[in-house]
């Protein structure tokens, strides 16, 4: 009996040190901010928000991503150096609006005859994968996506290589060295900056996708849309974040961008695809035409931009990059993904 009196009276106090002692607050919620190039009401624009809004989800809200459209954040060239710098911890834009700054990225911009979003999208994402490049190291990559073959959208009818002569282009990266093959002048300006220009006549035309006739209401301002998908470019964007925040997330929460940013690369390549068809769709409402090139032209535009592929490898080769065997892959990964 005594010695059960002494337990209980060496138990007592520990009974009120734990009783006193705080519960251990739950962590924090991991804020982030995600800047985007795109409008709010772009259709890719909407797909980056469900992207933020499913890592909120699946991380039962230890994740909060706030989500800054439009560039207000960080302006579109400015987005990849905004992420490395802090600014905004994860961004989306465009590789090409830094032209020079990536030059592994830069062959999947070449007017290499890209049939569509879905296919463009695959493509770049596969080729970074195989190549892994060094001039990446300075982000977390967790996904790539682009959109599908970049058109001529004119105020005037172009129907051959001399309509195009001396006509004013917007255009950024190496859409611009396209232009200046077909014999056009390149206006260099982001999406956001192209309405008004092609308004006031800074601009007597644009080459982008098809989807900017409605995600960027540039349709408003074109009356012709030449179809010249067999040199087709895309433009590839990257979805990027800061490598500390990236380095600072536990495990379980880098498992969950990860294969959200795996199952998001498909839904933006339809997005693509379906911004695409809405594009089509709108510019018909408004009247406007697309021209088809017959076959002796579309080789005569397949020639034309040649020299742009080759000035493309020889410029890879100097800084020791195999720029041949970039050609060869994305080609091959073209074929592959297009004839599924």
């Amino acid at each position: 009996m005594k010695k059960n009196m002494i337990s209980m009276l060496v138990l007592i106090p520990c009974f009120i040190f734990f009783a006193a002692a705080p519960i251990p607050a739950m962590a924090e919620t991991i804020d982030l901010t995600y800047s985007i190039f795109f409008p709010s009401t772009h259709g890719q624009c909407e797909v980056g928000t469900a992207w933020a809004k499913e890592i909120e989800k699946r991380t039962g809200g230890d994740v909060k991503i706030t989500v800054f459209p439009g560039g207000t954040l960080t302006k579109a060239n400015q987005t990849f150096d905004g992420v490395v710098n802090g600014i905004s911890d994860i961004g989306m834009s465009c590789f090409a609006y830094t032209l020079g700054r990536f030059p592994v990225m830069e062959s999947l911009d070449l007017p290499l005859g890209y049939p569509n979003g879905t296919v463009a999208t695959n493509v770049v994402n596969d080729f970074y994968k195989k190549n892994d490049p060094q001039e990446l190291k300075s982000v977390k990559v967790l996904y790539l996506h682009a959109h599908g073959p970049g058109l001529l959208h004119t105020k005037k009818p172009v129907k051959t290589l001399e309509d195009m002569k001396k006509m004013k282009i917007r255009s950024t990266g190496l859409s611009a060295k396209v232009v200046e093959a077909l014999g056009g002048v390149p206006v260099a300006m982001a999406q956001g900056e192209t309405y008004e220009a092609l308004q006031k006549g800074v601009a007597e035309g644009t080459i982008g996708p098809i989807e900017v006739l409605k995600g960027w209401r540039q349709a408003e301002v074109i009356k012709h849309t030449t179809d010249c998908a067999n040199v087709g470019y895309t433009t590839t964007m990257f979805v990027v974040m800061n490598l500390n925040k990236w380095n600072q997330l536990p495990e379980n929460i880098k498992n969950i961008f990860t294969d959200v940013s795996r199952e998001y690369i498909a839904i933006h390549g339809k997005t693509w695809d379906e911004v695409d068809k809405a594009g089509r769709d709108y510019t018909t409402s408004l009247g406007n035409d697309f021209i088809s090139l017959d076959d002796n032209e579309k080789e005569r535009w397949k020639k034309a931009v040649e020299p742009v592929i080759a000035e493309y490898v020889a410029g890879v080769d100097k800084k020791g990059l195999p720029g041949n065997q970039y050609i060869e892959n994305i080609n091959a990964l073209i074929r592959q993904y297009g004839s599924k």
